[in-house]
Protein backbone atom coordinates (compact mmCIF):
# COMPACT_ATOMS: atom_id res chain seq x y z
CA UNK A 1 0.00 0.00 0.00
CA UNK A 2 1.40 3.38 -1.19
CA UNK A 3 -0.01 6.84 0.17
CA UNK A 4 1.54 9.81 -1.71
CA UNK A 5 0.82 12.42 0.72
CA UNK A 6 1.76 13.13 4.70
CA UNK A 7 0.62 9.88 6.52
CA UNK A 8 1.47 7.79 9.23
CA UNK A 9 3.22 4.37 9.24
CA UNK A 10 1.38 1.20 10.83
CA UNK A 11 3.70 -1.27 11.05
CA UNK A 12 1.65 -4.29 12.40
CA UNK A 13 3.68 -7.30 14.71
CA UNK A 14 0.95 -9.31 15.65
CA UNK A 15 -0.08 -9.55 19.16
CA UNK A 16 -3.86 -9.72 20.64
CA UNK A 17 -4.95 -7.14 18.10
CA UNK A 18 -4.69 -9.99 15.81
CA UNK A 19 -5.43 -12.56 17.05
CA UNK A 20 -8.21 -15.04 16.80
CA UNK A 21 -9.42 -18.05 18.11
CA UNK A 22 -9.19 -21.21 15.59
CA UNK A 23 -12.50 -23.43 17.39
CA UNK A 24 -14.90 -21.78 20.00
CA UNK A 25 -13.66 -21.24 22.89
CA UNK A 26 -9.70 -22.52 21.63
CA UNK A 27 -6.87 -20.44 22.39
CA UNK A 28 -6.38 -17.04 20.41
CA UNK A 29 -3.22 -17.03 17.74
CA UNK A 30 -2.16 -13.97 16.03
CA UNK A 31 -3.47 -14.51 12.34
CA UNK A 32 -4.48 -11.27 10.79
CA UNK A 33 -1.89 -8.86 8.88
CA UNK A 34 -1.71 -5.31 9.48
CA UNK A 35 -4.42 -4.89 6.85
CA UNK A 36 -6.91 -6.85 8.68
CA UNK A 37 -6.37 -4.91 12.13
CA UNK A 38 -6.79 -1.26 10.29
CA UNK A 39 -9.45 -2.56 7.95
CA UNK A 40 -11.86 -3.91 11.25
CA UNK A 41 -11.53 0.09 12.77
CA UNK A 42 -15.23 0.91 12.92
CA UNK A 43 -14.24 4.98 12.99
CA UNK A 44 -12.71 7.03 10.57
CA UNK A 45 -8.75 7.73 11.58
CA UNK A 46 -7.33 11.48 11.60
CA UNK A 47 -4.58 10.71 9.11
CA UNK A 48 -3.62 8.36 6.12
CA UNK A 49 -2.47 5.60 6.92
CA UNK A 50 0.14 3.32 5.14
CA UNK A 51 0.24 -0.34 6.56
CA UNK A 52 3.18 -2.58 6.66
CA UNK A 53 3.78 -6.10 7.90
CA UNK A 54 6.68 -6.80 10.34
CA UNK A 55 5.56 -10.09 11.55
CA UNK A 56 2.34 -11.72 12.97
CA UNK A 57 3.86 -12.85 16.72
CA UNK A 58 2.26 -13.25 20.23
CA UNK A 59 5.17 -10.77 21.76
CA UNK A 60 5.34 -14.22 24.47
CA UNK A 61 7.50 -15.36 21.53
CA UNK A 62 9.87 -12.28 20.64
CA UNK A 63 13.20 -12.30 21.27
CA UNK A 64 15.92 -9.18 21.22
CA UNK A 65 16.43 -9.79 17.61
CA UNK A 66 12.93 -9.49 16.91
CA UNK A 67 12.37 -6.18 18.82
CA UNK A 68 15.94 -5.09 17.19
CA UNK A 69 14.16 -5.75 13.88
CA UNK A 70 11.52 -3.65 14.68
CA UNK A 71 13.08 -0.97 15.65
CA UNK A 72 15.40 -1.16 12.27
CA UNK A 73 11.71 -1.25 10.69
CA UNK A 74 10.54 1.83 12.03
CA UNK A 75 14.06 3.94 11.43
CA UNK A 76 13.49 3.28 7.72
CA UNK A 77 10.20 4.04 7.47
CA UNK A 78 11.35 7.18 9.07
CA UNK A 79 13.33 7.69 5.85
CA UNK A 80 10.06 8.95 4.07
CA UNK A 81 9.67 12.98 5.06
CA UNK A 82 6.09 12.01 4.18
CA UNK A 83 5.84 9.88 7.14
CA UNK A 84 4.23 11.76 10.52
CA UNK A 85 4.58 9.28 12.77
CA UNK A 86 4.67 5.55 13.46
CA UNK A 87 2.33 3.39 15.10
CA UNK A 88 3.44 -0.29 16.62
CA UNK A 89 0.17 -2.89 16.82
CA UNK A 90 1.85 -5.27 19.47
CA UNK A 91 1.58 -7.64 21.90
CA UNK A 92 0.70 -6.51 25.67
CA UNK A 93 3.25 -9.49 27.28
CA UNK A 94 6.31 -7.67 26.00
CA UNK A 95 4.84 -4.54 24.96
CA UNK A 96 7.25 -2.52 27.57
CA UNK A 97 10.37 -4.03 26.61
CA UNK A 98 10.17 -3.23 22.68
CA UNK A 99 9.09 0.34 23.27
CA UNK A 100 11.78 0.82 25.84
CA UNK A 101 14.35 -0.45 23.12
CA UNK A 102 12.57 1.82 20.60
CA UNK A 103 12.99 4.41 22.82
CA UNK A 104 17.01 4.05 23.66
CA UNK A 105 17.47 4.07 19.87
CA UNK A 106 14.98 6.68 18.34
CA UNK A 107 16.41 9.97 17.64
CA UNK A 108 14.04 11.41 15.46
CA UNK A 109 11.50 14.62 16.23
CA UNK A 110 8.38 12.45 14.70
CA UNK A 111 6.16 10.26 17.62
CA UNK A 112 6.78 6.41 17.73
CA UNK A 113 3.25 5.31 19.22
CA UNK A 114 2.71 1.70 20.81
CA UNK A 115 -0.37 -0.02 21.08
CA UNK A 116 -2.34 -3.18 21.20
CA UNK A 117 -5.29 -4.93 22.66
CA UNK A 118 -6.37 -7.24 25.51
CA UNK A 119 -9.68 -8.56 23.83
CA UNK A 120 -9.16 -10.57 20.73
CA UNK A 121 -9.92 -9.18 17.38
CA UNK A 122 -12.92 -11.98 17.20
CA UNK A 123 -14.09 -11.58 21.06
CA UNK A 124 -17.64 -9.58 21.47
CA UNK A 125 -16.18 -6.45 22.19
CA UNK A 126 -12.83 -5.77 21.28
CA UNK A 127 -10.70 -2.71 22.33
CA UNK A 128 -8.14 -2.97 19.54
CA UNK A 129 -9.75 -0.87 17.39
CA UNK A 130 -10.26 2.08 19.46
CA UNK A 131 -7.06 1.82 20.71
CA UNK A 132 -5.79 1.93 17.42
CA UNK A 133 -7.44 4.86 16.52
CA UNK A 134 -6.13 6.80 19.31
CA UNK A 135 -2.70 5.84 18.83
CA UNK A 136 -3.17 6.96 15.25
CA UNK A 137 -4.51 10.46 15.90
CA UNK A 138 -1.21 10.90 18.53
CA UNK A 139 1.24 9.55 15.69
CA UNK A 140 0.16 12.42 13.50
CA UNK A 141 -0.04 15.00 16.19
CA UNK A 142 2.30 17.64 16.39
CA UNK A 143 1.73 17.70 20.09
CA UNK A 144 3.80 14.28 20.08
CA UNK A 145 6.38 15.45 18.22
CA UNK A 146 10.04 15.80 19.77
CA UNK A 147 8.62 13.07 22.69
CA UNK A 148 10.44 9.79 22.09
CA UNK A 149 8.57 6.83 22.01
CA UNK A 150 5.06 6.26 23.47
CA UNK A 151 2.36 3.77 24.34
CA UNK A 152 -1.31 4.92 23.91
CA UNK A 153 -3.39 2.41 25.56
CA UNK A 154 -7.25 2.62 27.09
CA UNK A 155 -6.61 6.54 26.04
CA UNK A 156 -4.14 6.90 28.21
CA UNK A 157 -0.72 8.35 26.91
CA UNK A 158 2.43 7.39 28.53
CA UNK A 159 6.28 7.58 27.99
CA UNK A 160 8.34 4.42 27.16
CA UNK A 161 10.56 4.53 29.92
CA UNK A 162 9.03 3.27 33.17
CA UNK A 163 5.89 2.15 31.10
CA UNK A 164 5.02 -1.65 32.71
CA UNK A 165 1.90 -3.91 32.32
CA UNK A 166 -0.07 -3.91 34.82
CA UNK A 167 -3.05 -5.71 34.84
CA UNK A 168 -3.48 -9.03 33.12
CA UNK A 169 -6.83 -8.74 31.68
CA UNK A 170 -8.66 -5.49 32.43
CA UNK A 171 -8.84 -2.82 29.43
CA UNK A 172 -6.44 -0.01 31.19
CA UNK A 173 -3.49 -2.51 30.99
CA UNK A 174 -0.78 -0.31 32.11
CA UNK A 175 0.40 2.03 34.27
CA UNK A 176 3.91 4.43 34.90
CA UNK A 177 4.38 5.04 38.80
CA UNK A 178 7.34 7.02 38.47
CA UNK A 179 7.48 8.79 35.05
CA UNK A 180 3.89 9.16 35.14
CA UNK A 181 1.45 9.92 32.16
CA UNK A 182 2.05 12.21 29.14
CA UNK A 183 -1.18 12.70 28.30
CA UNK A 184 -4.68 11.58 27.07
CA UNK A 185 -6.98 11.54 23.58
CA UNK A 186 -10.58 11.39 23.86
CA UNK A 187 -12.96 9.56 21.87
CA UNK A 188 -13.26 11.97 19.49
CA UNK A 189 -9.20 11.94 18.77
CA UNK A 190 -7.92 15.35 20.35
CA UNK A 191 -5.29 14.56 22.00
CA UNK A 192 -3.76 17.09 24.94
CA UNK A 193 -0.27 16.39 26.16
CA UNK A 194 1.55 17.71 29.45
CA UNK A 195 4.74 19.68 29.07
CA UNK A 196 7.88 17.19 29.16
CA UNK A 197 11.51 17.62 29.94
CA UNK A 198 14.48 16.63 27.28
CA UNK A 199 15.27 13.29 26.21
CA UNK A 200 19.03 11.98 26.74
CA UNK A 201 20.83 11.30 23.38
CA UNK A 202 19.96 8.10 21.61
CA UNK A 203 22.06 5.03 21.48
CA UNK A 204 22.57 3.28 18.32
CA UNK A 205 21.16 0.52 17.25
CA UNK A 206 23.44 -2.95 16.73
CA UNK A 207 23.98 -3.83 13.23
CA UNK A 208 21.76 -7.16 12.10
CA UNK A 209 23.47 -10.16 12.53
CA UNK A 210 26.01 -8.84 15.51
CA UNK A 211 26.24 -10.65 18.57
CA UNK A 212 23.89 -11.67 20.49
CA UNK A 213 25.49 -11.77 24.38
CA UNK A 214 23.38 -13.65 26.76
CA UNK A 215 21.33 -11.45 29.55
CA UNK A 216 19.75 -13.31 32.52
CA UNK A 217 17.28 -12.07 34.73
CA UNK A 218 17.69 -13.82 38.33
CA UNK A 219 15.46 -13.23 41.50
CA UNK A 220 15.73 -12.93 45.14
CA UNK A 221 13.70 -13.72 47.90
CA UNK A 222 13.37 -15.08 50.70
CA UNK A 223 15.98 -18.36 51.21
CA UNK A 224 17.24 -17.65 48.29
CA UNK A 225 20.61 -19.17 47.18
CA UNK A 226 23.25 -18.34 44.40
CA UNK A 227 22.12 -21.71 42.22
CA UNK A 228 20.58 -19.89 39.67
CA UNK A 229 23.03 -17.12 39.39
CA UNK A 230 25.89 -19.34 39.42
CA UNK A 231 23.97 -21.23 36.67
CA UNK A 232 23.69 -18.57 34.44
CA UNK A 233 27.18 -17.81 34.91
CA UNK A 234 28.08 -20.84 33.60
CA UNK A 235 25.82 -21.04 30.95
CA UNK A 236 28.15 -18.00 29.31
CA UNK A 237 25.67 -15.00 30.43
CA UNK A 238 27.57 -11.51 29.91
CA UNK A 239 25.38 -9.85 32.23
CA UNK A 240 22.49 -10.82 34.59
CA UNK A 241 19.87 -8.48 36.36
CA UNK A 242 19.35 -9.42 39.48
CA UNK A 243 15.68 -8.64 40.81
CA UNK A 244 16.06 -7.17 44.18
CA UNK A 245 13.86 -6.93 46.97
CA UNK A 246 12.42 -3.70 48.60
CA UNK A 247 15.53 -0.93 47.30
CA UNK A 248 17.39 -3.25 45.87
CA UNK A 249 18.42 -5.75 48.46
CA UNK A 250 19.41 -9.76 48.22
CA UNK A 251 21.54 -11.48 50.93
CA UNK A 252 24.93 -13.02 51.29
CA UNK A 253 25.26 -15.59 49.01
CA UNK A 254 24.09 -13.56 45.81
CA UNK A 255 26.41 -11.16 47.18
CA UNK A 256 28.99 -13.00 46.85
CA UNK A 257 28.07 -14.52 43.80
CA UNK A 258 27.34 -10.72 42.03
CA UNK A 259 31.68 -10.49 43.42
CA UNK A 260 32.59 -13.81 41.51
CA UNK A 261 30.59 -12.17 38.33
CA UNK A 262 31.92 -8.56 38.52
CA UNK A 263 35.62 -10.66 38.75
CA UNK A 264 34.79 -12.52 35.92
CA UNK A 265 33.79 -9.59 33.72
CA UNK A 266 29.76 -10.45 33.68
CA UNK A 267 27.78 -6.90 34.48
CA UNK A 268 25.43 -7.23 36.79
CA UNK A 269 22.47 -5.01 37.59
CA UNK A 270 20.17 -5.01 40.08
CA UNK A 271 16.49 -3.69 39.92
CA UNK A 272 13.78 -4.36 42.20
CA UNK A 273 10.10 -6.57 42.12
CA UNK A 274 8.56 -3.11 44.13
CA UNK A 275 6.08 -1.31 41.96
CA UNK A 276 7.62 2.30 42.16
CA UNK A 277 10.26 3.94 43.41
CA UNK A 278 14.19 4.18 42.99
CA UNK A 279 16.84 1.44 43.54
CA UNK A 280 19.25 2.94 46.09
CA UNK A 281 22.06 1.11 48.11
CA UNK A 282 20.95 1.70 51.60
CA UNK A 283 21.22 -1.54 53.42
CA UNK A 284 24.05 -3.95 54.52
CA UNK A 285 24.34 -7.21 56.76
CA UNK A 286 26.78 -9.18 53.81
CA UNK A 287 23.69 -9.18 51.13
CA UNK A 288 21.53 -5.14 51.16
CA UNK A 289 22.29 -2.82 48.15
CA UNK A 290 25.15 -1.54 49.65
CA UNK A 291 26.93 -4.92 49.95
CA UNK A 292 25.80 -5.41 46.42
CA UNK A 293 27.36 -2.12 45.22
CA UNK A 294 30.58 -2.67 46.20
CA UNK A 295 30.73 -6.21 45.27
CA UNK A 296 30.34 -4.50 41.79
CA UNK A 297 26.38 -4.45 41.29
CA UNK A 298 25.14 -1.19 39.18
CA UNK A 299 22.09 0.43 40.66
CA UNK A 300 18.93 0.43 37.75
CA UNK A 301 17.46 3.10 39.50
CA UNK A 302 13.98 3.65 38.60
CA UNK A 303 14.18 0.74 35.36
CA UNK A 304 12.10 -2.18 36.72
CA UNK A 305 13.85 -5.70 35.56
CA UNK A 306 11.78 -5.85 32.36
CA UNK A 307 13.53 -2.55 31.43
CA UNK A 308 16.80 -3.28 33.02
CA UNK A 309 17.29 -6.29 30.56
CA UNK A 310 16.83 -4.90 27.43
CA UNK A 311 19.15 -1.89 28.45
CA UNK A 312 21.72 -4.13 29.78
CA UNK A 313 21.34 -6.38 26.40
CA UNK A 314 21.61 -3.33 23.86
CA UNK A 315 24.49 -2.00 25.47
CA UNK A 316 26.30 -5.24 26.02
CA UNK A 317 26.27 -5.60 22.26
CA UNK A 318 27.39 -2.36 21.72
CA UNK A 319 30.54 -3.23 23.60
CA UNK A 320 30.18 -0.96 26.25
CA UNK A 321 32.53 -1.15 29.32
CA UNK A 322 31.63 -1.47 32.96
CA UNK A 323 31.95 1.74 33.86
CA UNK A 324 29.98 3.63 30.90
CA UNK A 325 27.21 0.79 31.29
CA UNK A 326 27.23 2.23 34.91
CA UNK A 327 26.99 5.82 33.37
CA UNK A 328 23.77 5.20 31.11
CA UNK A 329 21.93 2.93 33.67
CA UNK A 330 22.38 5.91 36.12
CA UNK A 331 21.40 8.62 33.38
CA UNK A 332 18.59 6.45 31.63
CA UNK A 333 16.86 5.54 35.30
CA UNK A 334 17.03 9.08 36.67
CA UNK A 335 13.65 10.76 37.61
CA UNK A 336 12.53 13.00 34.96
CA UNK A 337 13.39 15.96 36.68
CA UNK A 338 16.72 15.08 36.68
CA UNK A 339 17.08 13.87 32.99
CA UNK A 340 19.25 15.45 30.79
Amino acid sequence: MTVAEAHVVLLATGGTISSRSSLAGGPAVATDTGEEVFGALGSPVSHPVRVLDVFQKGSYLLTFEDMAKICATIKEVLGDPRVLGVVVTHGTDTMEETAFLADLTHGDERPVVFTGSQRAADSQDPDGPANLVKAIAVAGSRDARGRGVLLCFAGTIFPARGVRKSQTVRLDAFSNPDFGALGQVSAQGKVAMVVQGSRPAPLPLPPAGSSSPRVDLVAAYPGADSVLMHASLEAGAAGIVLQGTGTGNANQKLCAEVAAAKAAGVVVVTSTRVEAGPVVPIYGAGGGGEDLRAAGAIGSGLLRPSQSLILLSLLLRLHFSHERIAEVFAERGSPPESSH
